[in-house]
C-alpha cells in the first residue's frame, strides 16, 4: 500500500507501525521515583502501578528537552521512553546521589503501535476480550502474543484508539506477523508522520528542538507545580521571550503569493492530508494571531492559522470504547 492507503486504513480500520527506534530506560531502586520526579515535569507522587504518564524533560533555563512517556511498574521500577536513543546519555547524566540503577533496554524490546478503531477488536482476538475491555486510556497490562510475553500500553500517535506493544526483540517477527495475519495493514512512518500531524502531535526535531517552553508547545498542562515551584528537586529558570512567545499553530497552507502581508509564521511540519484534502502544517505563530487569520509562512507562502487539532477536536477517539 501507498502511504495515503495506509494513513486511511488507519483512520478506518487498523494500521500496525515499527516504532522501534524509540529509546527505553528502565529506572529502578528505592531512589527512582525521587529522581524521576527530579528529571520530568509531572506529579508522580500518586501514580498508580501500570499507569503511564505523558510527561517532558526540560533543560536547565526550562525549555524542553524532549518529551516521553513514564510508565509505572511499581515503585521501585519504571520504564521511560523517550524518541531518540541519543536521550540515554543526557537522562543517565542527571542521576547524580540518587539511589537508581539504570539500564538502556532499546535494543531488548521492540514497540509496535497498533492503531485504528478496529484496533481492539483485532487485538482481543488474540489476548481476550477482558483484557481488552478492562484496559483504560494511559494504562498498559502484561499479556502473551504469539507466545511471546508482551507489554500492551493503551496510547498511541495517530488520534485514534490505539495500542504500543512491548515485546522482546526476538519475538517482534512472531507478534507482528499474528497481528497482521489478522488483518492489520502494515505502514510506515510517512503515514505515522501525516496522522499524527492531522492530530496535533508533536515530533522531536521539528516542534521540540530544545528552544522552545512548555507554554509555546502548549503543554504548560504537563508542568505541574508544587506551590510555585517545579515538582521535584531541580531547580529552572524559566524562559522569558522578547518579543513575546510564538506558539505552537495549526496552518492550512494557501495555493496563492503571501503577498505583503506582515504576521510571519513558519511551518516545522506539514503534510498533504488524505482526510482534508488540503496540504496542513504544524508551526509557530504569534499568540496574538487568531483562528482563521491569514500569515506570511517564512518561506513566503500563504497560510491560515487553523485550530489544533485538525482532526477529532474534542480528542475523544483515542478514549473510545474498543468494540
Amino acid at each position: 500500500m501507498n502511504v495515503i492507503e495506509q494513513h486511511l486504513a488507519t483512520r478506518r480500520s487498523t494500521g500496525l507501525f515499527d516504532f522501534s527506534f524509540m529509546s527505553l530506560v528502565e529506572i529502578e531502586g528505592s531512589g527512582a521515583r525521587a529522581f524521576l520526579e527530579h528529571v520530568q515535569t509531572r506529579s508522580i507522587v500518586a501514580l498508580e502501578p501500570r499507569r503511564i504518564a505523558y510527561t517532558l524533560l526540560l533543560n536547565d533555563d526550562a525549555t524542553v528537552f524532549i518529551d516521553a512517556t513514564l510508565w509505572k511498574h511499581s515503585s521501585e521500577r519504571w520504564w521511560l521512553f523517550t524518541g531518540r536513543r541519543s536521550d540515554v546519555d543526557r537522562i543517565r547524566s542527571r542521576a547524580g546521589e540518587f539511589d537508581v540503577r539504570m539500564r538502556e533496554r532499546s535494543d531488548d524490546f521492540a514497540t509496535l503501535a497498533l492503531q485504528g478503531p478496529n484496533s481492539g477488536r483485532l487485538l482481543a482476538r488474540l489476548v481476550g476480550e477482558s483484557l481488552v475491555s478492562s484496559l483504560r486510556y494511559f494504562r498498559f497490562a502484561e499479556t502473551h502474543i504469539a507466545n511471546m510475553p508482551v507489554t500492551v500500553g493503551r496510547l498511541g500517535y495517530s488520534g485514534e484508539l490505539g495500542y504500543e506493544i512491548v515485546v522482546p526483540a526476538g519475538g517482534v517477527t512472531a507478534v507482528q506477523r499474528a497481528l497482521l495475519d489478522l488483518g492489520a495493514v502494515e505502514c510506515g512512518f510517512d503515514a505515522a508522520n501525516s496522522l499524527r500531524i492531522e492530530s496535533g502531535y508533536l515530533l522531536f526535531d521539528r516542534e521540540v528542538t530544545g528552544n522552545e517552553n512548555a507554554v509555546e508547545l502548549r503543554l504548560e498542562r504537563l508542568i505541574e507545580l508544587d506551590g510555585r515551584n517545579f515538582v521535584g528537586s531541580r531547580a529552572f529558570t524559566p524562559v522569558r521571550r522578547t518579543p513575546p512567545d510564538d506558539v505552537l499553530v495549526g496552518l492550512e497552507i494557501v495555493d496563492r503569493p503571501a503577498s505583503s502581508l506582515p504576521p510571519v509564521a513558519r511551518a516545522t511540519s506539514e503534510c498533504d492530508s488524505p482526510i482534508f484534502q488540503r496540504r496542513i502544517a504544524l508551526g509557530f505563530a504569534a499568540r496574538d494571531v487568531g483562528t482563521g487569520s491569514l500569515v506570511r509562512l517564512t518561506d513566503g507562502r500563504l497560510a491560515k492559522i487553523a485550530r489544533l487539532p485538525f482532526y477529532d477536536p474534542s480528542r475523544q477517539r483515542p478514549r473510545s470504547s474498543p468494540f
